[in-house]
């Protein structure tokens, strides 16, 4: 019984963490229709600053933890609005090559990253709090990922919240209905464009720092490793759908994990199977609309 309780709420902290890297790829994809390659780049920039604030600050304390997750929300909105304005807003509607310079840009921002802080994995530690265990119907939980599920759950109602209640929000729902007639009432849709970018690379951020966290290390490939497993969640769930992005993150990282349990570590295997299932079955997702 321990074991099965351990297996499903790891899975579910799992697809926390998923939810959390593909949140901000759904969202841009879903709103501006860009397919983001780089955004692993925008998780793993994130973790290396958020990594260097928490040594300069002190790794032990929830003050330097909280402050690594805003600074990584930061740096991430940063990156993705600068790669907004210079690389892809003269590239709407050219769907090849945002695919190509995003790729590009996912490449080259890995050598970057190696070429400053090498090649090799930087271990990192964080409170005392998260390296312990809870007990849960006799199943011992790593803390860590109660505090990916919190994250997420927060990320997900913030989202939500911006698109469903604010002004902004309401604009840019339109502006990807009609852009032309938004723009005709005197709207500036190209800023809240950007704000799409800016928002997905906080999510972004904010996953990387958790994910350095969960892990334990960062690497230059930290966010290239789970940019993959962020696409098969964001084709499961459905192209766009932030509800499927989450429902399809849980549904993933469980069965991942049982497979790797029960099924002697071919949890990746069967993961790629349920993505070609879905597709097969139903190529808009499970809960995309179609086109």
């Amino acid at each position: 019984m321990s074991a099965i309780v351990l297996t499903l709420i790891t899975g579910v902290g799992l697809g926390a963490l998923y939810f959390l890297v593909a949140s901000g790829l759904s969202l841009i994809y879903g709103l501006m229709h860009v397919l983001n390659f780089a955004h692993g780049a925008f998780l793993t920039l994130s973790a290396f600053i958020g990594f260097l604030v928490a040594q300069a600050v002190g790794t032990d304390s929830w003050g330097s933890f909280l402050l690594s997750v805003l600074v990584g929300a930061a740096v991430g909105a940063a990156f993705a609005t600068l790669t907004e304005l210079v690389l892809i807003r003269p590239l709407y509607e050219r769907h090849i090559e945002q695919v190509l310079v995003t790729v590009g840009l996912s490449f080259a921002a890995v050598a970057l990253f190696e070429g400053i802080w090498g090649t090799d994995p930087i271990h990192i530690t964080g409170p005392a709090w998260l390296r312990q265990t809870t007990d849960v119907l006799g199943a011992r939980i790593p803390n860590t990922y109660w505090v990916l599920m919190i994250a997420a759950v927060l990320v997900l109602l913030a989202l939500v919240l911006f698109l469903q209640k604010t002004r902004y929000g309401m604009i840019i729902r339109a502006g990807v209905e009609n852009r032309s007639m938004v723009t005709a009432l005197g709207i500036d849709v190209r800023r809240s464009f950007t704000l799409v970018f800016a928002i997905g690379g906080a999510a972004a951020g904010i996953g990387g720092v958790l994910a350095m966290h969960y892990s334990t290390f960062v690497s230059a490939h930290l966010g290239q490793t789970l940019l993959i497993f962020a696409f098969i969640v964001t084709v499961v769930g459905g192209l766009g759908s932030l509800t499927g992005a989450a429902v399809a993150s849980v549904l993933v990282a469980v069965l991942q994990q049982f497979a790797n349990f029960y099924l002697g570590g071919t949890g990746d295997f069967i993961v790629v199977i349920l993505l070609a299932v879905v597709l097969l079955v139903r190529p808009a997702g499970l809960l995309g609309r179609k086109a």
